[in-house]
């Protein structure tokens, strides 16, 4: 059941993806707010309790719904299932920017690739050379497509799959929600968001980054994750970004600058320290790197339908 929940939730995305601003996510932004000012008196004990209240008012309706249609029958708990998974998944609420920006660089258009990496981004891009347009859109997409596709996935395989993949998604908007904007930025309340998100997405990071050193260049992988990627402060972030350029080639972050920044909308900021002098393996981000990322992540995508299936296969002969 798993497996057809997700690959059927992956076929209806493409053929009718989900917008970010769809207003699912836009009742759950406000509500996420409503208890921010309900609850925030500027102690880290409020946010604890804030967030701790959003997870049950998320969860347990469906975890509940799931129950009775399980208790209806196993068509019903599919078609709930392959909602949820349709719901959480971000497969392609952000692929249009990086296709676009991908265009727009083939084309010889850098003003609208600046426009369109702005828009997905909200960074000042007017200085941005060819490379770093580049660089920043493979960063972003490699980011976006852990935490809307394989922290959701792992997530789905745990008991109560549909309330777990809602816990992944809501915990993770949280932890921008509450430490991100001017008003909570180093405010006690959203250190407890932050913290509870850093552990459950511990596993998923892991597994993400793994899977893309196994379809991509491996030992390179492995080598930048072990030895580069403490230089993000994030570190999830720099385990995925530096295992995902490794698996290509590609040097990603710089010596300067802060890695790029996922969209306000979807993701949590990427903070990058001030390299060292040792550089980490691989070549600067050209254009090229775009395409190098689609396929990095679609061999990743296959790699997990494919433990997956294997996986339902043991269950079912079992």
């Amino acid at each position: 059941m798993t497996f057809l929940s997700i690959l059927c939730a992956l076929l209806i995305e493409q053929l009718k993806p989900l917008r970010a601003d769809n207003p699912m996510y836009g009742a759950i932004k406000q509500l996420a707010a409503r208890i921010e000012a309900g609850f925030n008196a500027g102690q880290e004990a409020h946010g604890r309790t804030a967030w701790l209240m959003m997870m049950l008012a998320m969860m347990l309706p469906t975890a509940l719904v799931y129950w009775l249609c399980l208790r209806i029958s196993p068509f019903a708990a599919l078609a709930w299932n392959i909602l949820v998974v349709y719901l959480t998944l971000g497969f392609r609420h952000y692929s249009h920017y990086f296709s676009s920006i991908q265009l727009a660089l083939n084309g010889g258009d850098e003003l609208a690739a600046r426009r369109l990496l702005a828009e997905w981004t909200g960074q000042d891009t007017a200085a941005m050379s060819v490379n770093d347009i580049s660089r920043i859109a493979v960063e972003n997409a490699l980011v976006t497509s852990h935490r809307n596709v394989f922290g959701v996935f792992f997530w789905f395989l745990m008991p109560v799959g549909p309330a777990c993949a809602i816990m992944y998604r809501v915990a993770e908007y949280l932890a921008r929600a509450w430490n991100e904007p001017e008003h909570l930025r180093n405010e006690p309340f959203g250190r407890f968001a932050a913290r509870a998100f850093y552990w459950i997405d511990w596993i998923p990071a892991r597994l993400t980054a793994i899977a893309f050193a196994i379809v991509g260049n491996f030992e390179d992988a492995i080598y930048a994750w072990r030895n580069f990627a403490q230089r993000w402060q994030d570190e999830a972030i720099g385990i995925i970004l530096s295992a995902g350029g490794g698996a290509m080639g590609l040097r990603l972050g710089t010596a300067t600058q802060s890695a790029a920044a996922i969209p306000a909308a979807d993701a949590a900021v990427i903070d990058a320290v001030s390299l060292e002098v040792e550089a980490p393996p691989g070549e600067e981000a050209t254009v090229r790197a775009l395409q190098s990322t689609v396929g990095l992540v679609w061999r990743a995508l296959l790699l997990w339908m494919l433990m997956l299936l294997l996986l339902s296969f043991a269950v079912w002969l079992g």
